[in-house]
């Protein structure tokens, strides 16, 4: 928690005056009790018109230079709080774009949505609360204490029993309240999760009638969730009612002290009814504390787990001196390459071995499960090689600087990604400063310049969040045309045609065999008609290398690829496709 107080620097002043002006309206509320007692004993008690209405202006000068300092105070603790929350938005957002793969599938997609929204939310509320009341709560109700000795020290020795006791209170319950608001917003990271894993695949969900079973799933969870917020918020709500007690037998006794000192004549009624608005001072504001212990103590959660991202390490480690070109262009080498997702968990790939020279055309094939996207993922080192070395160029990639790493690769994902704009944003974002002729030539490689013509706009057509105004096929050509506008050294596409027929992907493969500038192309697919005419094809199963060769090559001696090959097409096919 105090990590993140580093973004409350540049709001120095505000939360110095927020808290000052807040201590002098506390101190304007502390002198209010005198003035009522010195109207009640001499005004009153001595039948003086005069001062009556003397003491009712300074009350009313009082008020209304209370209320100033007060607005003040909000806004100067408004301004650090908005601020605050603003910065750390963007802190935190820039952080988790400089993530690592594997630590963004550790930490999980609804949890980092819940830190950057209702967490953050949750600690701009618990600012703006600690800068008007932390200072002032306890100004009142320590001043009240010593304004009561000030009338009567018999008396005020009341609020001396008083105080610790409710201070006892409230530490107990903040203490056990903390962890149950940590368990809280944990909750809602599962709920959130539960929902947009349902907004996101609502058509899976209605295809399989699933709907009703979905909605008992989240009932459940959110009753979960339910169960923990009342039993955070019972904890917590025994504040109010327990320092009611306390301070109200307070007041008992007072009220029975003072009338007996009054009969003695020890006291007079305007000092009396000054110690009870002191009593009744200490209770306002510890109803006040209730609530401001109760914010703190969600935002402290929240808090520790917006730090908890934060700490997390940014990207992948790079060596001091960061190498930024090796000797070649588009040279691959796989040495004896094993990685794993997680610590302890089973390899991902085993013992890899290969090397691809400039130019060339890699098609990598295996089961569902078998590595083939671990493995094109090690080239723009999205993770890390457990053992071994991946070579760029003739350079490991741990010595690369990233960003001139990743300026070789384009790459396209599994899942075509497309984000809300136009087409020519879209296409842009592998090259900003590309031409209009640039974009339509990748375009045309991609296969996608024919549906593209016939939207209006052409380039300035409108694309919707997650391209949902487009088809499957025809994000992945625009998705392919992106990574060609980028015009890369190494092209990397993860089953990125699959969504298209086999008419188009065959005019895909021969466009890329065309491209300029010996561009060296991975394509990773499930479709054997794809990686017939690759250089070499690398065969995976179960993580590791079955055997790498030509198509003719595995088809006479890879029974792993043999199983593929003739799953797709009849025997009798075999000549007719290869002379095709």
């Amino acid at each position: 928690m105090k990590r993140l107080l580093f973004y409350l620097k540049d709001y120095k002043k505000e939360s110095i005056l927020g808290p000052l002006f807040k201590l002098l309206e506390a101190s304007f509320e502390l002198v209010v009790p005198l003035v009522v007692a010195s109207m009640i004993d001499v005004g009153i008690g001595g039948n003086n018109r005069s001062y009556i209405i003397k003491m009712c202006l300074i009350m009313a000068a009082l008020g209304v230079t209370g209320l100033i300092s007060s607005v003040t105070a909000q806004y100067f603790a408004a301004k650090a709080a908005v601020g605050f929350a603003t910065k750390l938005r963007h802190a935190l957002f820039a952080h988790i774009q400089s993530l690592s793969f594997a630590s963004m599938d550790e930490q999980g997609t609804s949890t980092l949505i819940t830190r950057m929204t209702s967490d953050i939310n949750q600690l701009q509320s618990g600012v703006n609360m600690v800068l008007r009341l932390f200072l002032r709560s306890p100004f009142i109700v320590f001043g009240a204490m010593i304004m009561a000795f000030t009338v009567d020290v018999n008396a005020a020795l009341i609020f001396v029993v008083v105080i610790p006791l409710l201070a006892v209170v409230v530490s107990g319950i903040t203490l056990i309240s903390i962890p149950m608001f940590g368990k809280v917003q944990r909750g809602l990271d599962q709920v959130l999760g539960l929902t947009r894993e349902n907004l996101t695949g609502v058509r899976v969900i209605r295809a399989f009638g699933k709907e009703e079973s979905e909605i008992e799933k989240f009932d459940q969870q959110t009753d979960v969730l339910k169960r923990m917020q009342v039993l955070a918020s019972k904890v917590s709500a025994l504040m109010n009612p327990v320092t009611y007690i306390i301070i109200n037998f307070g007041l008992i006794i007072l009220l029975h002290k003072g009338a007996v000192s009054v009969q003695m004549g020890l006291l007079t009624q305007g000092q009396v009814i000054a110690l009870v608005n002191y009593m009744s001072q200490i209770l306002i504001e510890l109803v006040k504390l209730a609530n401001l212990i109760v914010t703190v103590t969600k935002a402290a959660a929240c808090g520790s787990r917006v730090a908890g991202v934060l700490s997390l390490p940014g990207g992948m480690q790079e060596h001091e001196k960061k190498l930024t070109e090796g000797e070649g262009r588009g040279r691959i080498s796989f040495e004896n390459v094993s990685m794993r997702y997680h610590e302890g968990g089973e390899e991902a790939l085993t013992d890899i071995s290969f090397e691809v020279k400039q130019g060339e055309t890699i098609g990598i094939i295996g089961g569902t499960g078998s590595g083939k996207t671990s493995l094109v993922h090690l080239i723009p080192r999205f993770y890390d090689v457990e053992k071994g070395r991946v070579l760029v160029d003739g350079v490991d990639v741990r010595d690369y600087d990233l960003t001139a790493l990743r300026d070789k690769i384009g790459i396209v994902m599994q899942k075509a990604v497309l984000f809300q704009g136009t087409i020519r944003e879209n296409l842009r974002w592998g090259n900003e400063a590309a031409t209009d002729e640039e974009l339509w030539q990748a375009l045309r490689a991609a296969q996608a310049e024919e549906f593209v013509l016939q939207k209006e706009g052409r380039l300035d057509a409108p694309v919707e969040q997650e391209g949902r105004n487009l088809s499957g096929g025809q994000k992945q050509r625009l998705s392919i045309a992106r990574a060609l506008v980028k015009k890369p050294e190494i092209l990397i596409l993860d089953d990125s045609a699959s969504a298209l027929d086999y008419a188009t992907d065959a005019k895909l493969r021969k466009a890329l065999r065309e491209l300029p500038g010996e561009t060296t192309v991975f394509i990773v697919s499930q479709r054997a008609s794809s990686l017939m005419h690759a250089d070499q094809i690398i065969v995976l199963d179960d993580g590791c290398a079955a055997q790498i060769g030509t198509h003719k090559e595995l088809l006479e001696s890879c029974e792993v690829y043999q199983e593929i090959y003739y799953s797709q097409f009849e025997r009798g096919e075999k000549e007719k496709r290869e002379q095709a």
